[in-house]
Protein backbone atom coordinates (compact mmCIF):
# COMPACT_ATOMS: atom_id res chain seq x y z
CA UNK A 1 0.00 0.00 0.00
CA UNK A 2 1.31 3.30 -0.96
CA UNK A 3 1.82 5.54 2.67
CA UNK A 4 -0.01 8.74 3.41
CA UNK A 5 3.16 10.61 2.56
CA UNK A 6 2.69 9.68 -1.51
CA UNK A 7 -1.16 9.88 -1.36
CA UNK A 8 -1.35 13.28 0.01
CA UNK A 9 0.62 15.40 -2.54
CA UNK A 10 1.29 19.24 -2.67
CA UNK A 11 0.25 21.53 -5.02
CA UNK A 12 1.40 24.90 -4.63
CA UNK A 13 -0.27 27.86 -6.52
CA UNK A 14 2.63 30.17 -7.61
CA UNK A 15 1.36 31.59 -10.78
CA UNK A 16 0.01 34.92 -9.94
CA UNK A 17 1.59 38.45 -11.77
CA UNK A 18 1.44 40.40 -9.12
CA UNK A 19 -0.62 42.79 -10.56
CA UNK A 20 -1.04 45.34 -7.42
CA UNK A 21 2.52 44.66 -7.06
CA UNK A 22 3.68 46.58 -9.88
CA UNK A 23 3.38 43.09 -12.01
CA UNK A 24 6.45 41.32 -10.15
CA UNK A 25 5.76 37.83 -9.97
CA UNK A 26 4.66 36.91 -6.61
CA UNK A 27 6.67 33.54 -6.54
CA UNK A 28 9.83 35.68 -7.00
CA UNK A 29 9.04 37.86 -4.66
CA UNK A 30 12.17 37.52 -1.76
CA UNK A 31 11.95 36.23 1.84
CA UNK A 32 14.41 35.38 4.02
CA UNK A 33 17.01 35.75 0.75
CA UNK A 34 15.72 33.34 -1.25
CA UNK A 35 12.17 33.38 -3.96
CA UNK A 36 8.91 33.08 -1.99
CA UNK A 37 8.56 29.81 -3.98
CA UNK A 38 11.32 28.44 -2.79
CA UNK A 39 10.33 29.16 0.64
CA UNK A 40 6.60 27.77 -0.03
CA UNK A 41 7.99 24.77 -1.02
CA UNK A 42 9.77 24.00 1.77
CA UNK A 43 6.57 24.73 3.86
CA UNK A 44 4.80 21.98 1.86
CA UNK A 45 7.69 19.49 2.34
CA UNK A 46 8.37 20.07 5.94
CA UNK A 47 5.02 19.63 6.37
CA UNK A 48 4.93 15.88 5.25
CA UNK A 49 4.23 16.30 1.54
CA UNK A 50 6.64 14.09 -0.44
CA UNK A 51 5.00 14.79 -3.74
CA UNK A 52 5.27 18.66 -4.85
CA UNK A 53 3.55 19.96 -7.90
CA UNK A 54 4.46 23.54 -8.64
CA UNK A 55 1.80 25.21 -10.74
CA UNK A 56 3.62 28.37 -12.60
CA UNK A 57 2.43 31.23 -14.64
CA UNK A 58 3.79 35.13 -14.56
CA UNK A 59 7.51 34.79 -15.27
CA UNK A 60 7.60 31.22 -15.35
CA UNK A 61 11.02 31.57 -17.25
CA UNK A 62 12.72 33.22 -14.52
CA UNK A 63 11.14 31.34 -12.15
CA UNK A 64 12.82 28.13 -13.43
CA UNK A 65 15.69 30.18 -13.80
CA UNK A 66 15.94 31.61 -10.50
CA UNK A 67 14.57 29.20 -7.94
CA UNK A 68 16.18 25.63 -6.77
CA UNK A 69 13.15 23.82 -6.83
CA UNK A 70 14.48 20.00 -6.82
CA UNK A 71 12.09 16.69 -6.94
CA UNK A 72 9.41 18.97 -7.83
CA UNK A 73 6.89 18.35 -10.71
CA UNK A 74 6.52 22.09 -12.39
CA UNK A 75 3.55 22.86 -14.23
CA UNK A 76 2.70 25.65 -16.83
CA UNK A 77 -0.75 27.71 -16.80
CA UNK A 78 -0.33 29.77 -20.03
CA UNK A 79 -3.88 30.69 -18.97
CA UNK A 80 -2.66 31.91 -15.33
CA UNK A 81 -3.83 36.11 -16.38
CA UNK A 82 -7.28 34.45 -15.84
CA UNK A 83 -7.16 34.29 -12.29
CA UNK A 84 -6.60 31.30 -9.48
CA UNK A 85 -8.97 28.75 -10.99
CA UNK A 86 -7.03 28.39 -13.73
CA UNK A 87 -4.12 27.22 -11.78
CA UNK A 88 -6.42 25.29 -9.38
CA UNK A 89 -7.12 22.86 -12.55
CA UNK A 90 -4.03 23.02 -13.83
CA UNK A 91 -2.85 21.64 -10.68
CA UNK A 92 -5.15 19.08 -10.67
CA UNK A 93 -4.82 17.75 -13.74
CA UNK A 94 -0.94 17.14 -13.29
CA UNK A 95 -2.14 15.02 -10.46
CA UNK A 96 -4.17 12.86 -12.36
CA UNK A 97 -2.87 9.64 -12.65
CA UNK A 98 -0.24 10.05 -10.36
CA UNK A 99 -1.41 7.76 -7.43
CA UNK A 100 -2.06 10.79 -5.45
CA UNK A 101 -5.42 10.31 -3.54
CA UNK A 102 -5.31 13.83 -2.08
CA UNK A 103 -3.98 17.13 -2.98
CA UNK A 104 -3.39 19.73 -0.04
CA UNK A 105 -3.14 23.05 -1.85
CA UNK A 106 -1.22 26.10 -0.37
CA UNK A 107 -1.15 29.58 -2.02
CA UNK A 108 2.70 31.09 -2.56
CA UNK A 109 1.80 34.33 -1.51
CA UNK A 110 0.83 33.20 2.42
CA UNK A 111 4.49 33.10 3.89
CA UNK A 112 2.60 33.02 7.14
CA UNK A 113 1.72 29.60 7.13
CA UNK A 114 4.27 27.50 8.04
CA UNK A 115 4.76 23.42 8.15
CA UNK A 116 2.82 22.74 11.38
CA UNK A 117 -0.77 24.39 9.20
CA UNK A 118 0.17 21.95 6.78
CA UNK A 119 0.77 19.18 8.65
CA UNK A 120 -2.86 19.60 10.79
CA UNK A 121 -4.25 19.92 7.74
CA UNK A 122 -2.56 16.88 6.31
CA UNK A 123 -3.27 14.62 8.85
CA UNK A 124 -7.28 15.28 8.72
CA UNK A 125 -6.73 13.17 5.07
CA UNK A 126 -8.47 9.56 5.58
CA UNK A 127 -9.90 9.07 1.71
CA UNK A 128 -10.00 10.09 -1.41
CA UNK A 129 -13.54 11.79 -0.30
CA UNK A 130 -11.65 14.16 2.32
CA UNK A 131 -12.21 17.47 2.19
CA UNK A 132 -10.40 19.82 4.98
CA UNK A 133 -9.44 23.66 5.24
CA UNK A 134 -7.23 25.48 7.63
CA UNK A 135 -9.34 27.54 10.09
CA UNK A 136 -8.75 30.51 11.57
CA UNK A 137 -11.32 31.58 14.30
CA UNK A 138 -13.58 29.53 12.98
CA UNK A 139 -13.09 30.79 9.44
CA UNK A 140 -12.00 28.61 6.50
CA UNK A 141 -8.16 29.43 4.94
CA UNK A 142 -5.66 28.23 3.43
CA UNK A 143 -4.09 25.21 3.09
CA UNK A 144 -6.87 22.72 1.69
CA UNK A 145 -6.80 19.06 0.98
CA UNK A 146 -9.04 18.08 -1.63
CA UNK A 147 -9.55 14.36 -1.91
CA UNK A 148 -9.02 13.13 -5.38
CA UNK A 149 -13.22 12.08 -5.66
CA UNK A 150 -13.64 16.12 -5.77
CA UNK A 151 -11.02 17.60 -8.46
CA UNK A 152 -13.53 16.77 -11.62
CA UNK A 153 -16.01 18.78 -9.73
CA UNK A 154 -13.72 21.31 -8.12
CA UNK A 155 -11.96 21.89 -11.59
CA UNK A 156 -15.47 22.35 -13.59
CA UNK A 157 -16.78 24.91 -10.95
CA UNK A 158 -12.68 26.94 -10.62
CA UNK A 159 -13.06 30.11 -12.65
CA UNK A 160 -11.27 33.65 -12.23
CA UNK A 161 -10.28 34.06 -8.42
CA UNK A 162 -12.63 31.56 -7.26
CA UNK A 163 -10.97 28.60 -6.97
CA UNK A 164 -12.73 26.09 -4.87
CA UNK A 165 -14.74 28.92 -2.78
CA UNK A 166 -18.12 27.79 -4.94
CA UNK A 167 -17.84 23.92 -4.13
CA UNK A 168 -16.45 23.82 -0.76
CA UNK A 169 -19.99 26.38 -0.03
CA UNK A 170 -21.82 24.28 -1.63
CA UNK A 171 -20.63 21.02 0.83
CA UNK A 172 -19.83 23.47 3.82
CA UNK A 173 -20.92 20.10 5.74
CA UNK A 174 -18.70 17.68 4.33
CA UNK A 175 -15.34 20.21 5.06
CA UNK A 176 -13.58 18.99 8.30
CA UNK A 177 -12.20 23.00 9.72
CA UNK A 178 -8.63 22.28 11.10
CA UNK A 179 -8.20 25.14 13.76
CA UNK A 180 -4.66 26.41 12.55
CA UNK A 181 -5.25 30.35 14.72
CA UNK A 182 -2.46 29.57 16.86
CA UNK A 183 0.56 28.12 14.49
CA UNK A 184 -0.21 30.63 11.28
CA UNK A 185 -1.35 33.71 10.25
CA UNK A 186 -3.01 33.65 6.94
CA UNK A 187 -2.35 37.13 5.12
CA UNK A 188 -1.92 37.50 1.68
CA UNK A 189 0.98 39.76 -0.09
CA UNK A 190 -1.49 41.33 -2.48
CA UNK A 191 -0.04 45.16 -2.36
CA UNK A 192 2.78 47.19 -1.82
CA UNK A 193 1.75 47.67 1.90
CA UNK A 194 1.55 43.76 2.59
CA UNK A 195 5.21 43.79 1.60
CA UNK A 196 6.42 44.59 5.47
CA UNK A 197 5.39 40.16 6.06
CA UNK A 198 8.32 39.76 4.02
CA UNK A 199 11.78 39.22 5.72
Amino acid sequence: MTDDNDQVAGLLLAAGGGRRLGGRPKALLHHRGRPLVEHAVGVLRRGGCDRIHVVLGAGADAVRERAVLPGCVLVDNPEWAGGMGSSLRAGLESLAGTGARAALVLLVDQPGIGPQAVARVRAAYRSGESLAAAAYDGERGHPVLFGAAHWAGIAASATGDRGARTYLKAREDEVTLVECGDVARPYDIDTESDLVHLE
